[in-house]
């Protein structure tokens, strides 16, 4: 028995030493033994020693048409979009065009366009088979809402969906709406992006109340552990600055305000939507630029009251200077 099983051993070892060898010639040239190398322009295989041509007429696997740049390369491919959390099926399912024309551009029958409304009837009852689905798809619509309302790129939506998806499968949701879930992993998403928004900001783009997302927000933050900084005044800056129609010289003004109330702990205990908002609108006035106090309210949603309180702070910690 041992002997058999020696033997059977040594043929397998003797079969691999021949498929390396056989795997290892197909690399070397047949004339010299140089290293073979691919030109794809020609379709050939040739020897980067002498020259000889190995093979010839190789399939181009790769696609049929050049690019020469990113936007033309995304022009020009026919493959399907990478996948994505912001989709409740991630982006794997197929979709059914509403346009109602075939792939010449001719309008469809009318026979056609029933068979048509059929089966896209049929495909979105077969994209969300069960309630978890259908629990998803309705929160990533909400998330995807808001977002283009509050004018958030795609990492933080990308992200926001991550964090619904995470809740979802740690079973949070019972007890609270998918509407409040779903704005609070925006919230999240949002500060942690370094691009955050105030809760007012949310909760008017919201279909729930301003309590209920902050009450959503820090069940969800505490289950979950996510990682959040404390927002910054500063991220408000660029985003007040610009819808003012401010200049860079206002808007580096405004940070040194903050550095300087930061240093000075007046920033502590106050809203750094409050601070930021009074910091552009000292500084438009330091660098002679006309904003109202209403515009940059209007702007930053919060009371020019705040605003007026909280430019006082700032330019009585900006060398000592006391306003009356």
């Amino acid at each position: 028995m041992s002997d058999n099983v020696r033997t059977y051993t040594t043929e397998q070892v003797e079969d691999e030493q021949e498929t390396e060898t056989s795997a290892d010639e197909e690399l070397r040239c047949p004339e010299c033994g140089g290293q073979l190398a691919t030109d794809t322009e020609h379709g050939e295989t040739v020897c980067a020693d002498c020259g000889l041509v190995v093979e010839a007429d190789e399939i181009d696997r790769g696609p049929e048409w050049r690019a020469f740049d990113s936007a033309e390369r995304d022009s020009k491919s026919r493959v399907g979009a990478p996948t994505t959390n912001m989709m409740h099926d991630k982006g794997l399912s197929t979709n059914i065009g509403w346009q109602d024309k075939d792939a010449y551009g001719k309008s469809l029958s009318g026979r056609q366009r029933e068979k048509m409304q059929r089966l896209r009837t049929w495909n979105e009852r077969f994209r969300t088979r069960d309630s978890k689905e259908r629990n998803l798809k309705q929160a990533l619509g909400e998330i995807d809402r808001m977002a283009s309302a509050l004018g958030l790129p795609d990492n933080v939506r990308e992200t926001a969906s991550v964090i619904y998806r995470r809740a979802l499968d740690e079973d949070l949701l019972p007890g609270r709406s998918i509407e409040g879930v779903a704005t609070s992993a925006l919230y999240a998403a949002a500060r942690q992006a370094g691009t955050p928004r105030s809760l007012d900001e949310i909760a008017g783009v919201s279909r729930v109340e301003k309590d209920e997302i902050a009450r959503t927000y820090r069940y969800v933050v505490r289950e979950l552990k996510l990682e959040i900084q404390p927002a910054d005044p500063e991220s408000y800056v660029p985003r007040f600055a610009s819808d003012l129609g401010l200049s860079d010289e206002s808007e580096r003004r405004a940070r040194q305000l903050l550095d300087t109330a930061k240093s000075q702990g007046i920033h502590s205990g106050k809203s750094p939507v409050g601070l930021a908002a009074a910091a552009v609108y000292a500084a438009a006035l330091l660098t002679n630029e006309k904003v109202t106090q209403s515009q940059v309210s209007e702007v930053a949603n919060i009371s020019e009251v705040t605003i007026r309180n909280r430019y006082h702070e700032l330019l009585e910690a900006e060398d000592g200077i006391t306003v009356n």
